[in-house]
């Protein structure tokens, strides 16, 4: 569905986020479905031609036609003018992935919660490949929480469509001793129950800011006939190791992003995070994840996603199915969690109420906004204070 929005008369209840690409707000309109939702604006003459914004815009736009998927976002209406891109996408009152894990015990997640989440990540990603899209922006930030508590990943303005290989069919090694998924870590056997957090756009993390960055090379690799990408894409602490040698890359970056993600969860940290971005490519290139204690399910997935050599990294060859089979999966029901109805964390009861009743006393109309943001920049204490880091994020060249 897509609907024409008008940002004349276009009135939002609250900002929710100001990233590089654009400025989303909460809308309440009770003539459009899926009250309340998202809208994500963008002003054309903020457009950065060399960081190819506006394309990126377009291309994001024309991505969300296209999905259908319950971890995904769909498009509820958009419109353009002289001044504007805007585009909306249904409300996702959880916060995001990284606000829920700093809302845990010692920022980390149990092992139950982290399976219950990347598999439905997985789910998205494997529906994204199936149309010939590779996400290239897996991260917390983008992994969001809806009123049900299942994920939306969110965020497309990097994503493109690449020619995708035949596939082999999965054949995940196996993994021994016992799959129990248990990091080793301390003091962190939390069970997977209903946990009612109050999360809100205050005291937030920052969306990633985009900065270009030049490759390190450009080595060929065999990707066996598929198409790849040569652009340079992602956020730092995130990158694969091709991209950041330049090889080319393909699917097997979004993998590679995945164990990353995972690693975080578990550990409350990236592997490979370094003092600045010449030292976090380096460790990409040449440390390994490290682990605390003994080897289990968990810790073999990461290493498996983090495998440096793309055509090795586990999810290359047999693709999202390889990736379900993986020991720390044993037992789950995959056509089953669209219906599970309680997921680890759900967004607190106020913070659902608070979206649907909305004040709508201090409505304001969008243009407006942005018309006063030109004449006086803004200094708004909630944006500035809203973050507890902020990511580097390296934009694309050859779209």
């Amino acid at each position: 569905m897509d609907l024409d929005l008008d940002m004349e008369m276009l009135s939002a209840v609250r900002l929710l986020g100001k990233g590089a690409m654009g400025t989303v707000f909460l809308v309440r309109n009770e003539e459009f479905p899926g009250n309340p939702f998202a809208v994500k604006v963008v002003e054309k003459c903020s457009l950065h031609t060399k960081f190819d914004a506006d394309r990126r815009a377009r291309w994001e736009m024309s991505a969300l036609t296209r999905l259908a998927h319950p971890f995904l976002p769909t498009l509820i209406g958009s419109t353009e003018t002289d001044e504007y891109l805007a585009w909306a996408i249904p409300y996702c009152p959880g916060g995001d992935l990284n606000v829920l894990r700093y809302h845990q015990t010692d920022h980390v997640f149990s092992p139950s919660a982290i399976r219950f989440y990347v598999a439905e990540i997985i789910c998205a990603i494997e529906y994204l490949h199936s149309l010939g899209i590779v996400y290239r922006d897996l991260k917390p930030e983008n992994v969001l929480i809806q009123a049900s508590g299942h994920v939306m990943l969110t965020d497309f303005d990097l994503s493109r469509v690449l020619a995708p290989r035949k596939q082999k069919v999965a054949t995940t090694v196996p993994f021994s001793p016992s799959p129990d998924p248990s990091p080793p870590r301390p003091n962190h056997r939390r069970h997977l129950t209903r946990m009612l957090s109050v999360v809100s756009e205050k005291s937030r993390l920052k969306k990633a800011k985009s900065a270009r960055v030049s490759p390190v090379s450009r080595r060929k690799q065999s990707f066996s006939a598929g198409e790849r990408s040569n652009s340079f894409v992602g956020t730092e602490e995130y990158v694969s190791p091709e991209v950041v040698r330049g090889d080319g890359h393909e699917f097997a970056v979004d993998w590679w992003a995945l164990g990353i993600l995972t690693y975080e969860m578990a550990y409350g940290r990236t592997p490979f995070y370094g003092k600045n971005r010449k030292e976090t490519f380096h460790n990409v290139l040449t440390k390994s994840p490290e682990f605390i204690g003994k080897r289990s399910a968990l810790t073999d997935l990461i290493s498996q996603l983090l495998e440096k050599d793309p055509t090795k990294r586990l999810g290359y060859e047999g693709g999202a199915a390889e990736v379900k089979e993986h020991a720390f999966f044993r037992g789950l029901q995959w056509d089953l969690l669209t219906e599970v109805s309680r997921p680890p964390f759900l967004a607190a009861t106020e913070d659902l109420m608070a979206a649907e009743t909305e004040d709508t006393s201090h409505e304001f109309n969008i243009k407006e906004y942005f018309q006063k943001q030109r004449v006086q920049p803004p200094s708004s204490p909630a944006l500035s204070a809203s973050s507890f880091d902020c990511r580097r994020s390296v934009s694309f060249t050859g779209f």
